[in-house]
């Protein structure tokens, strides 16, 4: 997700990263469903091969029923490089607490070179929904869980291409599907930045990324199902990264996402990158 895209320009980055410095981020994404979400992110590099970051964000989605979602992000993370090897280790919490919220914790062991990395990923989600928000009914909490396991892939094709590669599959404690959770079918949308849609049975992307001098062009295709209604929505991205001076970088996107229950939505992202 966007969310993290300062983030992974440091990961990916290679060895020329392993110095202490710091990437401030920060962006604003629309779409044609009137949603919209910010974000400000941050990495500071502490010591040789060992990062921070930490990231907040804010979305707003207008649902079908004309329900409006204001969900609150936040994510704290840590990344040290043994070389080869290397662990990265997160948390993070989002969420409407009047809907739905989920503490994720997350855990990476990855091998890297300057061509190439592999890493396999694991994260437990612990969510609480109130199935009954939108019903002339008591609230109701339902605390339930899932387990996440995956891996990704980057490879540098060229020196000024590369190839990254990602999948994740989601085991739930409890059943989600739409017979026993008819209403949680009300809160969904094809907006990639409804709170909803992060209720995952699996998902995996594929993204190309050139240098062109000093800017990058990136093309991304994502796939992914839901648990409650197995509903599969299809992302294709653009983005256009360039420099705005020595030490800041701009970015445009644009994507578009679609589901056979929804249709299609366009969206529209901004970001800007401070390095030092």
């Amino acid at each position: 997700m966007s969310w993290f895209r300062a983030t992974a320009l440091v990961l990916l980055a290679g060895p020329a990263w392993a110095i202490e410095g710091f990437v401030i981020g920060a962006g604003l994404e629309v779409d044609t469903d009137d949603a919209m979400a910010a974000t400000l992110s941050a990495d500071l590099g502490i010591a040789s091969e060992t990062w921070l970051s930490a990231a907040v964000a804010t979305s707003r989605v207008d649902l079908p029923r004309g329900t409006r979602i204001d969900t609150l992000y936040a994510d704290l993370g840590i990344d040290h490089w043994f070389q080869p090897i290397g662990i990265r280790a997160g948390l993070a919490y989002w969420g409407d607490s009047n809907v739905l919220s989920s503490n994720d914790y997350r855990g990476s062991l990855y091998w890297r070179n300057d061509r190439f990395s592999i890493s396999g990923n694991y994260e437990f989600r612990d969510f609480t929904l109130d199935i009954f928000r939108f019903d002339a009914l008591p609230g109701q909490d339902i605390e339930f869980h899932a387990n996440g396991v995956g891996l990704s892939l980057r490879v540098e094709l060229s020196p000024t291409v590369d190839l990254n590669l990602s999948g994740m599959d989601y085991e739930y404690n409890v059943n989600l599907g739409v017979a026993q959770n008819r209403r949680i079918v009300d809160l969904l949308s094809v907006s990639r930045l409804s709170l909803l849609n992060s209720l995952l049975d699996h998902r995996a992307s594929v993204a190309v990324g050139v240098d062109v001098g000093d800017s990058r062009w990136s093309l991304d295709y994502a796939t992914s199902t839901g648990i409650v209604d197995g509903r599969d929505t299809d992302s294709v991205t653009l983005r256009f990264l360039t420099p705005m001076g020595g030490r800041s970088d701009i970015e445009f996107g644009l994507g578009v996402d679609r589901s056979d229950d929804f249709g299609s939505v366009t969206l529209f992202s901004v970001f800007l990158y401070f390095y030092g």
